[in-house]
């Protein structure tokens, strides 16, 4: 499964469109490696996916094309959610 498709059909981002641009930007890891929006998504593969300060790690579980909302939460599983300060929060401490 394409990278864009399993990160809205498991609800990590809400719109496929938006998948295709955080991962073309550069902010979607595979494996400690970036990862353009049409890589293939296989079990057990690590994705770390940066949103603004937050980054957020999480392990592919299980692959499917379609899943109902209660389920997405099963197509991963969380590994780590890092908050990085920003600098300013940093320079006025």
């Amino acid at each position: 499964m394409r990278l864009d498709k399993f990160l809205k059909v498991s609800r990590l981002i809400k719109r496929r469109t938006l998948a295709k641009e955080v991962c073309d930007q550069g902010r979607v890891m595979i494996n400690g490696k970036p990862a353009k929006a049409g890589v293939n998504v296989s079990v057990g593969d690590e994705l770390s996916i940066r949103f603004g300060n937050k980054t957020v790690t999480v392990r592919v579980e299980k692959i499917a094309e379609n899943v109902r909302k209660e389920e997405a939460g099963a197509m991963f599983t969380l590994i780590q959610e890092e908050v990085k300060e920003s600098d300013s929060d940093v320079l006025s401490s």
